[in-house]
């Protein structure tokens, strides 16, 4: 996957008190995708556009699109890309 088609998935982060609390709680970070994205494409998006390893992707359809809630294998590794793309 290059970076174009990633960009393309991976529309933009969702930020709310909610997704900043599981950035420090959960280790996750919630962005809106592609509707038509599956997990394994966003897993690899995520892989693509920040060079960081995804342990978890979850999935929901919500009137703002669809949000995708990216799990990373620790909290520090969630909080420098929350910092790297301006969620903290």
């Amino acid at each position: 996957m290059n970076v174009d088609q990633a960009s393309r998935i991976i529309v933009k982060p969702y930020i709310t008190e909610k997704t900043f609390a599981m950035v420090e709680n959960e280790s996750k970070i919630c962005f809106i995708v592609e509707v038509s994205a599956s997990k394994p494409q966003i897993k690899e998006a995520v892989k693509t556009l920040y060079n960081e390893n995804v342990t978890n992707v979850n999935t929901a359809r919500t009137i703002y699109g669809k949000k995708a809630f990216v799990q990373f294998e620790n909290t520090a590794k969630a909080r420098d890309l929350a910092t790297k793309i301006g969620m903290l």
